[in-house]
């Protein structure tokens, strides 16, 4: 796998911009030929109709400009020459890549590895770019990154720095890893599409060990269409060949969804209720089946989710912490210490729930007919960065007042070890915040589950139109803001569509 050399900037992001309204000025968004559909530029690029060493040149510049704005990058590279036609690929901090120090989102830890992770190795048409930001461990709260299309929204995590980047267009694809909700939150909090791929061990070699049992590589993309290209193209189905699930099965036109209506009881926000409602009369109308599901033999694990994780990061952190400096923020020390609580004969029950559950996941769903199961990846809306987090870990506890609310639907996934899709299907106005689903298939089912999302795309009328609304919306309302406090500090500008065609961070 190719990647680029010539550091633009090392090192941990700067602090984070001062709060308050301001002016945002017209912002021209990435240069045309880097905001095409991923399939139109690379067939662009094959038909040799814009010279690849102009485009890197512009990309550079471009991601340069953005991630001085965004902070998604711990290290961003310089493209040279003809790797200006390639995707270019961000890879989180947890993850090695040849070339780029891994930190583990830590202030004083470095490895450099000599080979890059499984995951990475064997993809073709593409260039590795950037290494992107994660809390530490990735299991604290800080991260210092901001939204792109929605910077009054907290851009949640782990996988921070993966949304961050592809929302503003520094990466085309991102590489994330997803533990309990990684990749689902921080994508469904930037208005970009996320994939959890399907537990496969073997792709964890050379990633941090956050929770063995739970944890598993995924993908971050702007839109399903760029999402689909990118799996088509990179040759990641030779890279799960011989895997549990192998690349998936062929996609029918017509899918059997099922609707976990008990994820849109209270706590659901209303705003979530309403969107999801909405999708499914249009799935129904467009000739795709709709129908309730209980796959309680997971959904009673959620919480549970939550023990493992805490339990196994703690193993993982006292396997190595001679190695870290003892300095850690007060956040990832309380996740640490909730582990250090689940002793070990709570973590062999979990362990044997666990097996118990993944043995009887394929019968749920030839049980109830479905390929996938329908549901918010949280029953809140995006957190606000004015309103406090109001938690001091990761790690819901259950004597919280908000517990539910904070558990989530992400669990699902992760406890069946499923793939699993989010994506924005609106904008509450309101509250300027997208609001996304998730559908979670059988084990090796990434490929339908990538032509649902392209589905729902294509039905709710977006993403990204829908998008550039609400950025431009943001913008109105900061600009009206402004007027009235001129001497305000100055917050970044959010990338524009251009013509051309939480709470917190969670690991």
């Amino acid at each position: 796998m190719p990647s680029s050399r010539g550091a633009v900037r090392a090192g941990r992001p700067g602090p984070a911009p001062a709060a308050g309204p301001a002016v945002r000025p017209a912002d021209p968004g990435p240069p045309a030929l880097l905001a095409l559909p991923l399939a139109r530029r690379t067939g662009a690029a094959a038909a040799r109709e814009f010279g690849a060493a102009g485009m890197s040149e512009a990309a550079n510049a471009w991601a340069a400009d953005a991630d001085r704005r965004y902070r998604a990058s711990t290290e961003l590279r310089e493209l040279r020459g003809a790797e200006g036609a390639a995707v270019r690929v961000g890879v989180k901090d947890i993850v090695d890549a040849a070339g780029f120090a891994t930190r583990l989102g830590l202030r004083d830890y470095r490895h450099h590895p000599r080979a890059s992770a499984r995951v990475l190795r064997g993809l073709r048409g593409v260039v590795v770019n950037a290494k992107l930001v994660t809390p530490e461990l990735s299991i604290g709260l800080e991260h210092g990154c901001v939204n792109p299309y929605f910077p009054h929204l907290a851009p949640s995590g782990s996988s921070t720095g993966s949304a961050v980047a592809v929302a503003a267009n520094i990466c085309d694809i991102a590489l994330g890893t997803d533990s309990v909700a990684s990749i689902r939150l921080p994508a469904a909090a930037c208005g970009v599409v996320g994939l959890r791929m399907t537990h496969r061990p073997r792709l964890l070699d050379r990633v941090f060990p956050l929770s063995p049992p739970l944890d598993s590589p995924g993908w971050l993309a702007r839109t399903a269409e760029d999402l689909e290209h990118f799996w088509l193209t990179s040759g990641i189905a030779g890279t799960l060949a011989g895997a549990p699930g192998g690349a998936g099965r062929p996609v029918g036109r017509v899918f059997r969804i099922g609707l976990v209506e008990e994820a849109l009881r209270d706590p659901c926000a209303p705003q979530v209720r309403q969107a999801v409602d909405r999708l499914c009369g249009a799935l129904a109308d467009a000739g795709h089946r709709v129908v309730p599901v209980r796959p309680d033999a997971v959904t009673r694990w959620r919480g549970a989710t939550y023990e493992l994780c805490s339990r196994t990061a703690w193993d993982a952190y006292r396997a190595r912490r001679e190695e870290f400096a003892p300095r850690l923020a007060d956040s990832t020390r309380v996740a640490l210490e909730a582990g250090a609580a689940v002793g070990d004969r709570r973590y062999g029950e979990l362990l044997d729930a666990l097996r118990g559950s993944r043995a009887v996941v394929p019968g749920l769903f030839a049980e109830a007919a479905v390929d996938v199961w329908l549901m918010p990846v949280t029953p809140a809306l995006p957190r606000a960065v004015s309103r406090p987090s109001g938690s001091a870990s990761t790690m819901p506890d259950p004597g919280d007042p908000d517990y539910e609310l904070r558990v989530g639907w992400s669990p699902v996934a992760s406890w069946a070890g499923l793939p699993a899709i989010t994506l924005p299907v609106a904008v509450d106005a309101v509250h300027r915040a997208p609001i996304a689903v998730q559908a979670v298939g059988p084990a090796g089912s990434e490929p339908a589950l990538i032509a649902l999302a392209r589905e729902i795309t294509r039905l709710v009328g977006g993403p990204l139109p829908a998008l550039a609304e609400a950025a431009e919306a943001s913008a109105a309302s900061e600009a009206s803001e402004a007027s009235e406090h001129l001497d305000a500090p100055e917050r970044p500008a959010s990338p524009q569509t251009p013509a051309v065609p939480e709470e917190g961070a969670l690991p």
